[in-house]
């Protein structure tokens, strides 16, 4: 069954998207197996590219050489990319909750700057030197999901050595294993492609920008502290 969305949620969107700045691209990636929820996914972004003439789609297969251009790992994915082609990703279905956070990333990436504090945005910018890999499990019925997922992707944003990955938790199952998923979110991050910390829930940005720094062994920028020391948690 193709999911639906109600016309007031697709009306309120379309004004959302009054606002956009730049051109926005949606590439869905399919797996050459079987796919559970492929057909809603896309269904979501054909909706979506309709609410404006900013916004496009691409579908293509997991063999394809975008693929590999991007460093798709793992399939069915969605990527979303303005001007710049940030690793903004979705591995799974953003449906239920990740529905908002999809949205609010296609304005992000329009706008070609994401909703972090300038302070904030420069420490990761200049700061964070090597590659690191946030990996937010979520599901769908998890209020707390979008505002990690959020996070994972504001950040990739302004740094790409960081990529911002939403894991569907329940179409990863296997994967969602091997981490121990138990409570989502679950945060991992990777730090040159090795596991470097895990974390669970979801944190104001000072905090979750601590925990990278915490990942890659390395002092916590001085200017981070008033922030954390004034986030609650």
């Amino acid at each position: 069954m193709v999911i639906q969305i109600d016309r007031e949620t697709l009306e309120e969107v379309r004004k959302m998207f009054r606002n956009l700045g730049g051109n926005v691209v949606l590439r869905f990636f399919r797996p050459s197996g079987e796919c559970r929820f492929c057909e809603d996914t896309e269904k979501i972004v054909e909706i979506l590219s309709s609410l404006s003439d900013k916004i496009s789609y691409e579908i293509h297969v997991e063999e394809s050489s975008l693929a590999d251009k991007f460093n798709v790992d793992m399939f069915p994915a969605l990527l979303v990319h303005g001007e710049k082609e940030y690793n903004v990703r979705f591995f799974g279905i953003p449906a239920g909750y990740e529905f908002g956070a999809l949205i609010e990333d296609i304005i992000d990436v329009s706008m070609g700057r994401p909703s972090l504090s300038g302070k904030l945005a420069k420490i990761v910018a200049e700061k964070i030197k090597k590659r690191v890999r946030i990996m937010v499990f979520v599901t769908p019925t998890c209020p707390y999901c979008p505002l990690a997922v959020r996070t994972a992707h504001k950040l990739a944003m302004v740094n790409p050595l960081i990529t911002g990955d939403m894991i569907e938790a329940l179409e990863f199952e296997e994967l969602a294993n091997q981490y121990s998923v138990y409570a989502v979110p679950k945060n991992v991050i990777k730090v040159d492609g090795e596991d470097a910390l895990e974390f669970e829930g979801a944190a104001p940005d000072p905090y979750f920008i601590a925990q990278i720094f915490k990942a890659l062994k390395e002092p916590l920028p001085e200017e981070l502290l008033d922030d954390i020391s004034n986030s609650e948690i």
